[in-house]
């Protein structure tokens, strides 16, 4: 049993190690039929391999030979282009060559033709040359001969038709300068009033004299008294409020507000019709109503501003220097309102423009700003002229904008012809009958003195103011005075009459010398 058990262990021992000697033969024969296959894989990638890089190369020929072929095409069509245009360039040269060789013989036949010619004119000129030495010979003689008969030398006579000469054209020169003096003047003249008249004409604006009170209605008497309240403590709110001073007198169903600044009249009036409107009439309603329509007038001022620069057809305009403008609404000069003044200003301004062939806009826009600094005169010191300069250089106007509105009362020279427009459209406006009060005591004053200075002249027989002091008419005796002295006496006067005399506008002096012979037919 022992023997059989050990033979058994054994046999399975020798079984075991024949299962492994088994096991690893298989293991070793896979795993080198596994070696063969991947062998057996690379090979045929290596060919496949070797296969696409012979087609790729024989692709890349193929390409190499068709860009050769190309390049090849394309260099021979160059070629034979540069070909043709050489021989376009040959074929060229050859006619150029002929042309010149052609000109070449026609220079020397002429050359030789002007060799002849030149032997020809040097003979010419020796006898031209005995000629003229012939010729000075025989002018000396009579020369000689001329001044014994005269009994002067050719230099003395020479002289003395120089001076006559001289004193002629003098005389002539005189006459000359002043006939066309008398002409430009006349001419120049008539054109001015021509456009000055049409311009006026073409602008027809009616002003309302301002005065220093306004009238309000009311509905009835015993509105006075709620006016005035109780120990007058209405009326004293309304005045220091405003600024003016309210007269309830007498007069029936109406209020008058007196003050001399027109914005603080026009804030008062509007100021007390709303009260009278509302009902409620006491010193805190006052100050809150007064307040409002101080803004309620502002916002008027600048619309009214507004709707004058759109008629003018004007654009750019600052909004400040709107609000500047605007307040002239509220602004008189001797009656007239400067707001309107400023526009019929700029409506002359911009026709005489259009006249003269001038910058219509630029003319409208400065005499439209020319008394901007009367908005803010009472407030600054210095000329109105140069205040609203600066104001409108500092609100970005131009250079020539700025230079009108500062030369329209001459205190800066002009730059520009539109300056010298705005000046003489601003003295139309202002001085056209109607547009500014004047004291009549003053204005009688202005005509007699200025007959008083006509009469004072050298031989003046008769004056006369006409056209309400802008025109003096002067008679002066035929025989005490010529021409030239008529004309002297006109000037010498408009000199007098600008030194001792102030008045609006300009002033025309005519002076008239005048003939007359009379005879009766029997």
């Amino acid at each position: 049993m022992t023997t059989s058990f050990v033979t058994l262990v054994l046999v399975g021992i020798v079984a075991a190690l024949l299962g492994i000697g088994i096991y690893e033969a298989v293991r070793r024969m896979s795993q080198a039929n596994r070696r063969v296959k991947e062998e057996e894989q690379a090979r045929q990638a290596v060919q496949n391999a070797q296969r696409e890089a012979e087609n790729i190369l024989k692709e890349a020929k193929l390409e190499a030979k068709d860009l050769i072929f190309q390049s090849k095409a394309e260099l021979e069509k160059e070629q034979k282009a540069k070909l043709a245009e050489m021989s376009v360039s040959e074929k060229r040269l050859v006619q150029r060559e002929e042309s010149i060789d052609k000109r070449i013989s026609a220079l020397d036949k002429r050359d030789s033709e002007f060799q002849k010619r030149d032997h020809e004119c040097a003979k010419r000129e020796e006898k031209l040359t005995a000629k003229e030495a012939a010729c000075i010979q025989a002018e000396r003689e009579h020369r000689e001969a001329l001044e014994r008969v005269a009994g002067m030398t050719a230099e003395e006579a020479k002289k003395h038709l120089l001076q006559e000469m001289e004193s002629q054209a003098r005389l002539d020169a005189a006459g000359i300068a002043k006939r066309t003096l008398e002409e430009a003047r006349e001419n120049a003249e008539r054109e001015a009033r021509e456009i000055i008249t049409s311009s006026i004409q073409r602008v027809v604006r009616d002003y309302v004299s301002e005065s220093t009170i306004s009238v309000v209605p009311i509905p009835n008497d015993a509105m006075k008294g709620r006016i005035i309240g109780r120990e007058g403590r209405n009326i004293r709110a309304i005045e220091a409020a405003t600024g003016i001073d309210l007269i309830i007198d007498e007069t029936p169903e109406a209020v008058i507000i007196s003050g001399f600044d027109p914005l603080r009249r026009e804030i008062a009036k509007v100021s007390l019709e709303r009260l009278m409107h509302d009902g409620r009439i006491h010193p805190t309603r006052i100050e809150e109503i007064v307040d409002k329509v101080k803004v309620d007038i502002d916002k008027l001022m600048y619309e009214e501003a507004e709707k004058i620069i759109f008629e003018l057809g004007l654009s750019d305009f600052h909004p400040e220097l709107i609000k500047v403008l605007g307040r002239l609404k509220y602004r008189t000069s001797y009656g007239q309102n400067n707001l309107y003044h400023a526009r019929e200003a700029a409506y002359i301004c911009g026709i005489m423009a259009s006249e003269l062939g001038l910058d219509v806009k630029l003319a409208r826009r400065g005499a439209l700003l020319h008394d901007i600094g009367k908005a803010v005169s009472h407030e600054e010191e210095g000329p109105h002229a140069m205040l609203g300069a600066d104001i409108a250089k500092k609100w970005g106007e131009s250079e020539k904008i700025v230079n009108a509105i500062a030369a329209h009362h001459e205190q800066v020279e002009p730059i520009c012809p539109e300056s010298v427009l705005v000046a003489a459209a601003e003295a139309l406006s202002a001085a056209r009958p109607g547009a500014r009060r004047e004291a009549l005591e003053s204005y009688v004053k202005r005509l007699e003195k200025l007959e008083s200075l006509a009469h004072a002249q050298k031989g003046v027989q008769k004056a006369y103011a006409i056209q309400a002091g802008r025109e003096i008419r002067v008679i002066v005796r035929q025989e005490d005075m010529s021409d030239t002295e008529s004309f002297q006496l006109s000037r010498d006067l408009a000199k007098k009459i600008e030194q001792e005399l102030t008045y609006p506008g300009q002033i025309k002096v005519t002076v008239i010398r005048e003939s007359r012979y009379i005879e009766y037919a029997k």
